[in-house]
């Protein structure tokens, strides 16, 4: 049995999906229940032992909004592992280097607690620009993407390339036992986006520039809590300073294919398509 924690978002869905096309008894935990899943909440003791019954592997996603899960995060783990829990695949991120706080602990701690783990440290979504997230909304409302950048690349990524690391992090009979920094095949910056929105989707979208602590403002006024604002801006500052402009091989290297490109992502997702096809 393989445990999904955050089975309803943006990489667990299709991570749920995958597992159950190729046969592996999987379940789907959410904060918010409903049929064919289980309630979970981090910071809920009393949802965490249905979740762990007969429980094998887990695909771990951080509580939304914490800069530091670590306290709510490593007492499930260590319950996990008195129980029958042999592997663990967490997801982190490229910004998130293995250290002594935040995710960065979790990360560290993992291969203490078990034999078999592996953390995914995907570069920035794709998905950023689709649906109900910020930039697609003020993409489709006010013509912009806005960020604290500058002209620095990132090298985005399709949530599906992501799952299907997962999905083999979680079930090759090898365990990876690594991190694994994924990335799509192309380094782009946010003008480049930009012309690929516009292109793509049929209307003008420019990329607006701005400082961090704006930024923070802007976080906080769509309801993003202070602290986290500020984190999250913080991130903007490192890519402004070269952070993420990298692409590595590990999608193709991990699954035998190449990552989805920036361009064919939005269009599938812009024409129609279903996402993580």
């Amino acid at each position: 049995m393989i445990l999904v924690i955050g089975g309803t978002g943006t990489t667990g869905r299709i991570v749920a999906a995958k597992l159950a096309e190729r046969g592996h008894p999987t379940r789907i935990a959410s904060r918010r229940p409903f049929a064919g899943g289980v309630r979970f909440d981090w910071r809920d003791p009393a949802t965490h032992p249905d979740a762990l019954a007969d429980v094998n592997a887990i695909y771990a996603i951080p509580p939304i909004g914490e800069v530091d899960p670590a306290p709510v995060m490593l007492p499930f783990l260590e319950r996990a592992r008195s129980g029958s829990v042999r592997r663990v695949v967490l997801l982190s991120s490229s910004a998130v280097p293995p250290a002594g706080h935040g995710l960065g602990l979790v990360h560290a701690r993992l291969g203490e607690l078990f034999a078999e783990w592996a953390v995914l440290r995907p570069s920035w979504f794709m998905e950023n620009f689709m649906g109900a997230q910020p930039h697609a909304v003020s993409a489709r409302e006010h013509g912009e993407i806005v960020s604290a950048t500058g002209s620095a690349r990132v090298g985005f990524v399709d949530p599906a390339d992501i799952a299907e690391v997962a999905v083999r992090a979680l079930t090759d009979p090898t365990p990876h036992n690594t991190d694994h920094v994924i990335t799509g095949p192309e380094a782009l910056s946010y003008d480049a986006v930009a012309a690929v929105l516009t292109e793509v989707g049929g209307q003008p979208v420019r990329h607006r520039a701005i400082d961090a602590a704006e930024l923070a403002e802007r976080h906080t006024a769509n309801g993003i809590p202070p602290d986290f604002a500020r984190f999250l801006a913080s991130l903007d500052t490192a890519i402004g300073a070269g952070a993420e402009d990298r692409t590595t091989s590990t999608v193709a290297d991990v699954t035998g294919r190449s990552p989805r490109s920036f361009r064919d992502f939005c269009r599938d997702r812009l024409r129609g398509d279903r996402p993580g096809a």
